[in-house]
């Protein structure tokens, strides 16, 4: 195998598919990125995990054709201090990779193409398109929400499903929950629920700013396949019943908080400065157009601001963890947020208005 390429095009390239190998594996050949040159011109990279795999093409000029799989982030990391505006030669041949650009020359060690895993796709047999900034806005308003917690695993990406003729997408740790929801593209009826993993959602997220128009979308019941211009990022599905998150959505939370996001974040970010690591509690006194939030901490003293808003409803006291309140604050993007409380122990609703797109259910803390 024998190919030039201008650096820019390999590291961006390298830059799409390194971020997919794991940092340590005991398969060898899964740190390892697979470099096929066609005979047509172009190269074709694709590294996997098993669980995701990524594929870019692009375009390079091909002396010789073949294939051949090399240390990904070693490869990246040459392309990243290869100078700018330089041409790479890769060429590959009996167990080593030539990376030559300029007056610099590097000989890699190399694995055999057939020993390069690929995920069978097999049937997927519904599939549509979705405007690149709809899948933007529906990653960026859930994926905070997403849990980290290993052992209940299928809280562990974003859950799509078609319900109420929209597509919904929500995910949630059982602190909080996010939902978003988009018109229904054509093609996805029949659609099955799917949970799409945390890593996907980060690595389709990265992707997504270079495409401009619509990406698309093919899933079966255990995988899904995303089409952005010249990369195909394809991920197995999580493997579990995502839970029926419509019951913690409260419908009758008769106060009504309305406040500017801005003012409402800084000052619950200000305050929650001395608060312990551990709770993280903010506590908010409601009043006639005003919340006090106030955080006492028996290690850093205590700290309080008043903060305007429209309150009509008898005043109490409620509760929460500062950094699930400033992760939701943060998604808001109009003047206006609207949070609609019940008591000190029930969910508590926010969003922009009842016809944003997007909604929010934060749980509240003893304080």
């Amino acid at each position: 195998m024998k190919a030039t390429i201008e650096r820019a095009t390999l590291l961006r390239s390298l830059g799409h598919v390194q971020s997919v190998v794991e940092r340590r594996n005991t398969i060898p050949i899964l740190s390892n990125v697979l470099i096929e040159a066609t005979a047509g011109g172009g190269l074709r990279l694709m590294a996997t995990d098993l669980d995701l795999q990524i594929v870019d093409q692009i375009d390079a000029a091909v002396d010789t054709p073949g294939a051949t799989t090399v240390s990904a982030h070693l490869l990246f990391d040459i392309a990243r201090k290869l100078p700018e505006g330089s041409q790479v030669s890769l060429s590959a041949a009996e167990g080593r990779m030539k990376v030559v650009a300029g007056r610099s020359n590097f000989t890699l060690p190399t694995l055999p193409r057939d020993d390069f895993p690929v995920i069978a796709e097999g049937e997927l047999p519904t599939g549509f398109e979705l405007p690149a900034e709809t899948l933007k806005q529906i990653i960026d308003k859930t994926r905070f929400a997403i849990s980290t917690e290993e052992t209940r695993y299928y809280l562990n990406g974003i859950f799509l499903h078609v319900a109420d003729g929209q597509l919904k997408a929500a995910a949630t740790d059982g602190h909080r929950l996010a939902r978003v929801t988009a018109e229904k593209p054509e093609g996805a009826d029949g659609m099955p629920d799917v949970i799409v993993p945390r890593k996907c959602v980060g690595e389709l997220r990265k992707l997504l700013d270079e495409v401009d128009g619509a990406v698309g979308v093919s899933l079966s019941g255990t995988k899904i396949r995303f089409e952005l211009g010249r990369a195909v990022l394809t991920s197995k599905l999580i493997d579990g019943t995502f839970p029926d998150y419509t019951r913690v959505i409260p419908s009758a939370n008769d106060k009504l908080l309305k406040i500017d996001p801005r003012s409402f974040m800084q000052g619950v970010d200000r305050v929650a400065t001395i608060a312990s690591e551990k709770t993280r509690a903010v506590k908010m006194t409601l009043d006639r157009d005003r919340v006090t939030l106030s955080v006492t901490s028996p290690e850093n003293g205590t700290s309080t601001e008043d903060v305007p808003g429209e309150y009509t409803s008898p005043g109490f006291d409620i509760g929460f963890n500062a950094r699930y309140l400033l992760d939701i604050l943060n998604q808001i993007e109009g003047d206006l947020v609207e949070v609609h409380l019940a008591d000190a122990a029930a969910p508590t609703l926010i969003r922009e208005s009842d016809t944003s797109s997007a909604l929010y259910v934060l749980m509240p803390m003893r304080v």
